[in-house]
């Protein structure tokens, strides 16, 4: 087998400056067990695996692993696999759109001045959380009662709860726990002064499988999410940009849109940073779980 990859740095709003994503080309040989150490050894928040479709639809079919474990959907791993297969030259069976086969089902992606969108999947959990859950998210972010304007459900594959604060400036204050010991997955949104560049701040925390809290740079699922929350509530109207990252150094622009069939669009640039060869690729076989 030929095992090559490429980095892609996604929705960043300059040349790394986004959340990087490893994609892995031809992994049919590639057991679960293999592309969970291989996402280990990578240590980004995700890596993927592209492999042939199994639905006449599709494009392709990717895999996504976090440091967790494999995952039904994720906004910028579906993006920059997106870019990858494109970029070595996959050609969509419909010239408009690029569909992907993921767990989550099939996710519809376009090419738009210049950048890739993914259609916004349903989400698989709505809804307030009970009273506990939401005390429990308010100990893990530092925060009282009062400073929370909204919180629900956004499960569209991650597993996020969604905190809406009142402004920019409380989501850039933050500073959460370093450690909880059950799985964190906290999505939170404030909205900028009128007349900003950016519309809202986006910040996202997870937890790994060691309980450490974790920012993720700029996150394509949660974005999604997110932007059906805010056009739901009237938040949002139409069409706006996100920023994300700003804390950890990164500068992630997400571009969210929805159109006239109530379809949410989330887009952002894409690029190649680092594309090669996986040396010792005939050992493969011999890997397996630490």
């Amino acid at each position: 087998m030929t095992a090559v990859f490429q980095m892609v740095d996604v929705f960043g709003d300059g040349p790394v400056s986004g959340n990087p994503v490893a994609v892995i080309a031809q992994a049919n040989d590639l057991e679960p067990e293999q592309m969970m150490r291989i996402t280990h050894w990578f240590n980004l928040s995700e890596t993927t695996f592209l492999l042939p479709p199994t639905r006449p639809e599709a494009d392709y079919r990717v895999r996504i692993f976090t440091l967790s474990g494999e995952i039904p959907f994720a906004g910028h791993p579906t993006l920059g696999t997106c870019h990858a297969w494109l970029a070595a030259g996959g050609k969509p069976k419909d010239g408009s759109e690029i569909i992907q086969e993921c767990a989550a089902g099939l996710i519809a992606i376009r090419r738009e001045q210049g950048r890739l969108a993914f259609a916004a999947p349903p989400l698989l959990r709505s809804g307030a959380p009970s009273a506990q859950e939401l005390a429990e998210a308010r100990e893990v972010l530092g925060i009282e009662a009062h400073d929370v304007i909204d919180a629900a459900w956004l499960d569209n594959g991650p597993g996020w709860l969604g905190i809406k604060f009142a402004s920019a400036d409380k989501v850039l204050s933050l500073n959460p726990l370093r450690s909880w010991p059950r799985q964190v997955d906290i999505g939170v949104v404030g909205p900028h002064p009128a007349g900003s560049d950016v519309a809202f701040e986006l910040r996202a925390f997870f937890s790994d499988s060691l309980g450490t809290i974790i920012e993720d740079p700029v996150t394509g699922s949660l974005n999604a999410a997110v932007g059906d929350w805010l056009f739901n509530t009237g938040d949002a109207r139409n069409a706006y940009i996100a920023a994300q990252g700003g804390r950890l150094g990164r500068s992630g622009r997400i571009y969210v849109r929805r159109d006239a069939q109530g379809q949410t669009w989330v887009a952002g640039q894409t690029r190649t940073h680092v594309q090669g060869q996986f040396l010792g690729v005939e050992a493969w076989s011999q890997v397996s779980s630490p």
